[in-house]
């Protein structure tokens, strides 16, 4: 489940933890994508994703958003949601605008 939806700390991004942690089949994921037409580059330990923002997703199922509006990012969470089966958060998604 992902709770929160929080500042990188080096302020230039927003990320997404999954609690408990999730991994993520990257093959999968980018079958998923490039069918979606979302050009990926496999990094083999994360792929990077040209979403609007641009999303980085790991093999843990962090989701890091290179966005400093934190609408945006969740718009690009949302639609990360829906094309891959993410569970939906229980009260919805909260914006930390703290450094983490």
């Amino acid at each position: 489940m992902y709770r929160t939806l929080r500042v990188c700390s080096n302020g230039g991004a927003y990320e997404a933890l999954p609690d408990p942690p999730r991994p993520l089949d990257l093959k999968r994921v980018r079958g998923v994508l490039e069918r979606e037409g979302v050009a990926v580059v496999d990094a083999r330990v994360m792929l990077i994703a040209a979403l609007d923002p641009e999303v980085t997703i790991s093999r843990s199922g962090r989701l890091l958003f290179k966005t400093r509006d934190g609408a945006v990012a969740e718009r690009a969470f949302r639609r990360l949601q829906a094309l891959l089966g993410l569970p939906a958060p229980e009260a919805g998604l909260e914006s930390e605008r703290n450094p983490a």
